[in-house]
């Protein structure tokens, strides 16, 4: 098998000094589809965050590609994002600027200088979420559903090697939140790695992947649980099948009332 592009071993993880996570264990390879799954405060989102060096990791050994991210130089940091593609569940559009703006925006500020390869890439991102014609829309006039896909755009552009995806279907309906998975299940089949948090247990039955609970501060591999068609996998569906608005700062607001 591949070296993982993330691989953490016995991580621990903490917001404000409270611990969050304790010992997690965790490998993604390229092409794998994980979901995250949890009450609100469990911990998913500090962990996405620790990925891309937003919240720090203790103990144990954490890579993201070859980064050490126990001892990564704040200066390397913005060379680690390059390679990855984040998908926020609120959108985070620039509402002064059409869609094609957007988009333009995203790889003149990583690099790219020639227009006309510009305009190629934005176009080649644009079909492949769909949205072909929407490049001189602008933000306001598109709906959750479509906005959400130009976050997905926007977040491949550069050929990322993994996408981080915080509840991206979390303010949309069902049959939009479907069609989000579905786009985000495909690209993972054409080889980027994709990690979602989710609280709609219905995806994992419908769009296969490994699942990870975080729960009672631990990381568990529960994919057996959620084997197609399985009565164990359609009990704890029904069971837990939830959806909640989770706010950015969800595990500090928990774990301070604890």
């Amino acid at each position: 098998m591949e070296k993982a592009l993330i691989s953490y071993k016995g991580v621990d993880i903490y917001r404000d000094e409270l611990e969050v996570l304790k010992e997690v264990n965790l490998d993604l390879h390229k092409g794998e589809f994980l979901y995250l799954i949890g009450k609100v405060g469990s911990g998913k989102s500090s962990l996405m965050k620790t990925i891309y060096g937003e919240v720090d990791v203790h103990n144990g050994e954490a890579r993201v590609f070859d980064y050490n991210m126990r001892n990564i130089k704040r200066k390397n940091i913005p060379q680690l994002r390059r390679r990855l593609g984040i998908v926020f569940q609120d959108f985070k559009l620039l509402t002064d600027r059409s869609v094609f703006d957007n988009l333009s925006f995203v790889l003149r500020a990583t690099g790219w200088k020639n227009k006309k390869e510009i305009k190629q890439r934005v176009d080649e991102t644009l079909d492949l979420v769909g949205m072909q014609q929407k490049g001189y829309k602008w933000p306001n006039e598109l709906s959750g559903g479509e906005q959400q896909r130009i976050v997905i755009a926007r977040a491949v552009l550069n050929s990322p090697d993994i996408i981080l995806a915080d509840e991206p279907t979390g303010n949309l309906d069902v049959e939009t939140g479907k069609l989000i998975v579905e786009l985000l299940h495909t690209i993972s089949k054409n080889g980027t790695a994709v990690m979602m948090t989710t609280h709609n247990l219905g995806f994992l039955n419908e769009y296969p992947g490994k699942v990870f609970r975080c729960a009672d501060r631990q990381l568990v591999d529960v994919t057996n649980e959620y084997v197609e068609n399985t009565p164990l996998a359609q009990e704890v569906i029904l069971e837990e099948k939830i959806i909640i608005d989770e706010s950015d700062d969800e595990d500090i607001e928990v774990y301070a009332e604890v």
